[in-house]
This record gives C-alpha cells, structure tokens and sequence, in this order.
C-alpha cells in the first residue's frame, strides 16, 4: 500500500470515528432541577402573560396620577359667523387658543388613586403567585419524569430476567419438567413488564413534552439528573408555617383586592364633597371673520383675550350617585370576606399538607421496608434453588414481587415530594428551596 493510500485510508478512519462521535454529542443533555426551573420561569408564557398585566395596571395608576398635571391642548375653532359670534363646542371662535384644566381639590381622585395603587400590588402578587405556580409544575414535573426514567432503567433490567426464564421454561417444556400452564404464565411475566415498560415510556414521553413547552429545550434533549433535586429543608412548627401562610402571595392579594375596593367605596361617598378645578384658556380672536368689534363697541376690545381661575361644584342632590356608594360598600363588603375566606382556606390547607407530609413519610417508610423484605426474599429463593429446594418458578414469583414493590416505593415517595413541594408552595418556601437563594 503506498503512502497515499495510507493517508486516504487513515483520513476514513478518522472520518467515521467523527461521525460516530457526533451524534453523541448531540444526544440528550443532562439538565438540574434548578436550571430547567430558571429556565420555565424565563419561557413560560405565563410569565409573560404576568408582565403584560403588570404593565397595564401601572400605566392605569400613573393615568390616574397624572390627572393632577395641567392638561394643555393648543388648537383653533376658526369659523366665519353671521350676526353674533356664537360658540363652536363650547369655546368662542378664535383662531388660535390654548386651553389648560387639572383637578384641584377632588378627595375622591386620591382615593380612586390609592384604590389603583391597590390594584397594582394585587396584579404584582398575582405574578408571584403564578410564578410559584410556574415553579411547581417544573418541580413536580422533573421529580416525576425522574421517577419514569429510573423506573424504565428497572424494567429493562427485569425483562431480560423474565425472557431469559420464559426461555429455560420453554427447554424444561420440552424436557417434560413443566407444563404448558407454566410456560403460559413466564410469557404473563414478560407480558406485565412489557405493559409497565410501556406506561413508564408513554408517561415520560408526555412529560418531556410538558417541560419542553415550559423551558423551551427540546423535548428529545431533556434528562434529568436525580441529584440535583434538592432535600426538602425542615419542616416549620404549626405556629410558624400559620404566621407563613398570610404572607404568601395568594393571601396577600386576597387583601390587597379588599383593599381596593374599599377605597372604591370611599371614593364613591366622597363625590358628593365640594369639589375645585383649576382652568384657563387664551385665545386669539379674528376681527374679520366673526366681527367681534361690531357688538363690542368700546376701546378695550382686543384680538388677545385671556382667561383663568376656579371651577367650585356642589353636589348637594343626587340619588343616584348614593346608590352607587351603596353598591360600592357591598362590593368592598363582599372582597373583605373573600379576603378572610382566603386566609382560613390556606391555614386549612397548609394544616392538611403537614399532616399529608407525616402520612407520607410513613408510607414511604413501609414501602421501603417491604422492598427490603422483597430483596432479601430474592436472595433467600436463590440460596433455595441452590440447594435444590426452590425452582425457576419460585424465583420468577420472587423477582415479580421485588419489581411490584419496587415500583410501590417509587410512588409512595413521589407522593411524598408532591406533598411536601405543595407545603413549601403554602409556606412561601418554595422559590427560595428550587433556585437555592
């Protein structure tokens, strides 16, 4: 072989190993818990339906605060006019104006103000709450798709078991050791862990998809790394996760909505009070087009013409606006108790979650107990057939029985990181144990 041929040769070798090295590279990357959480609240439309609200009730509670500005509009209301000048929309014609007007003593705009302000912490708290939401199904999400996955590696594992005894069934047939009823249940063995592996698959599948529209990775790029699920911190005393529960988002919205609509109601009953306005106007009149100066046969006519001052109301008959200050209080009446009813309803639920917890851990406590039992089980059957006192039966029934309770252990402790995710999530605990701040 010459020496080109060595290089064209060598150069091949080196061009399958990259192609071969390649996909793995591009094979699904492992992603922590606290990264794909970052990176839903970052994606997730949620969020940016959350900042879209946030952004209109604060343009609504500077729209509010900036009627107390000056609101100046410049403009003409030139006409020509027969006889006396009469007024175009209110105004006399001119052909240049400037007209200026702001609130000055209104009690209610403060109130409607604060009542906006109120709305604006409401919007706020509710984008927490969202988030923590957002938080929960990407937590809940990863800590289930890890179960899955492990769940499959088991399975893979238990199928070649179970083929490689449907296979010696099938010689111990023909030898005349078994029969046919038990080389019907070997294939009912391999049959049921094909059925758990495709469940486990589907359900993977599923949630890989869910994480993928939360985070924006693709869906066939995501695995997880079961280590990186941190452990949950300790539980709070009753008194302390009680004091917890009102400072969490959704309670405090809860308030903050009450809180608005009681300065709603206020504002409704103080628009009754004695209101000023402030108003001025300049303007340039035409001596040609409206003949100012035939109806107003003096010396001290002029083109320029300025007014300002005070614009007083007294409101002192009006039945209709108490009806809406009626209507008014029973709304903020209503928010109130809402409000209150949030509270209590949260106490309740963070009572329940604690006590979900406790009965958690105890389920999780016995399953592991009864995989244990399962897995000496298996070696106690080994050690018998050794011995000639156990056949293939007795341990396919022994290793059945392991997979079940393995697969009971893996339920009953993500039942448990629900519960316990849910309690943080209660206890405004939750953001600060997924990013780890």
């Amino acid at each position: 072989m010459t020496q080109n041929s060595r290089c064209v040769v060598r150069a091949h070798h080196v061009l399958a190993l990259a192609l071969c090295l390649i996909p793995t590279s591009l094979l699904a990357q492992s992603v922590t818990m606290r990264q794909m959480v970052e990176l839903s609240l970052k994606h997730a439309t949620t969020t940016d339906i959350s900042i879209a609200n946030e952004r209109k009730a604060a343009a609504a509670y500077r729209e509010l605060r900036d009627a107390f500005i000056p609101q100046v509009a410049v403009g003409s209301d030139v006409g020509w006019s027969y006889g006396f000048p009469l007024s175009l929309e209110g105004a006399a014609p001119s052909l240049f104006n400037v007209v200026a007007q702001s609130p000055l003593y209104h009690r209610e705009l403060h109130a409607v103000l604060g009542a906006a302000q109120a709305d604006k912490a409401t919007v706020s708290l509710n984008s927490k709450d969202q988030r923590n939401q957002t938080i929960q199904d990407t937590v809940l999400s990863y800590a289930e798709l890890v179960k899955w996955e492990q769940r499959i590696a088991r399975l893979e594992e238990a199928i070649s078991d179970a083929q490689a005894t449907q296979t010696a069934v099938q010689e111990r047939i023909k030898e005349g050791v078994d029969t046919e009823l038990d080389g019907t249940k070997a294939r009912l063995s391999v049959a049921r862990i094909r059925l758990r592996i495709a469940e486990a698959q589907g359900a993977a599948d599923v949630l890989r998809q869910r994480l993928s529209k939360l985070s924006g990775l693709p869906a066939n790029k995501i695995e997880t790394d079961p280590d990186s699920i941190p452990a949950p911190p300790a539980p709070l005393s009753n008194d302390d996760a009680m004091k917890a529960v009102k400072s969490t988002p959704a309670v405090e919205s809860a308030m903050e909505h009450a809180r608005a609509q009681y300065l709603r109601a206020k504002a409704e009953h103080l628009s009754i009070w004695p209101s000023l306005d402030f108003a001025a106007q300049y303007a340039v009149i035409s001596t040609t087009l409206n003949n100012y100066q035939k109806y107003f046969r003096t010396n001290t006519f002029q083109s320029n013409n300025a007014t300002i001052g005070v614009v007083v109301r007294f409101p002192f008959l009006n039945f209709s606006q108490r009806a809406r200050s009626a209507a008014a209080d029973a709304e903020a009446f209503r928010a109130a108790k809402q409000a209150e009813a949030a509270r209590n309803q949260a106490s309740e639920e963070t009572l329940r979650l604690q006590h979900t917890v406790t009965q958690m851990q105890d389920a999780r406590d016995v399953a592991q107990l009864e995989y244990e039992i399962a897995q000496k089980n298996v070696g106690i059957v080994r050690t018998r057939m050794d011995a000639g006192t156990a056949n293939l039966h007795d341990l396919d029934d022994a290793q059945s029985a392991l997979n079940e309770h393995f697969i009971t252990l893996q339920d009953a402790t993500f039942e448990l990181e629900r519960s316990e995710v849910e309690l943080l999530r209660s206890t405004n605990g939750l953001a600060s144990w997924a990013l780890g701040k």
